[in-house]
């Protein structure tokens, strides 16, 4: 059974890289980058982000070394997870 974990903020780097995942209260929280990506690939964890219109679920892109965390919510190129405020 995959456990379900609401994103509430995220931090980042100084070059806006989402770096931990963080939701107030949560005992997983925060959650680092590496963390968080294992615990998606591994289908353990599923995260995803409540917006105003519509929950989105958060997703893990790229291979290797280059792998990242984003949202996407709109119709826009942006990752929507790094909208949400610091942890």
């Amino acid at each position: 059974m995959t456990e379900e974990r609401w994103v509430a903020r995220t931090n980042k780097d100084e070059n806006g890289v989402i770096v931990a995942l963080c939701s107030p209260g949560a005992s997983w929280s925060p959650r680092s980058k590496a963390a968080a990506i294992q615990d998606i690939e591994s289908g353990n964890y599923r995260y995803y982000v409540k917006w105003t219109d519509k929950t989105t679920e958060v997703k893990v892109v790229g291979s290797g070394a280059n792998r990242y965390l984003r949202t996407d919510r709109d119709t826009t190129a942006r990752n929507n997870l790094a909208d949400l405020p610091a942890c």
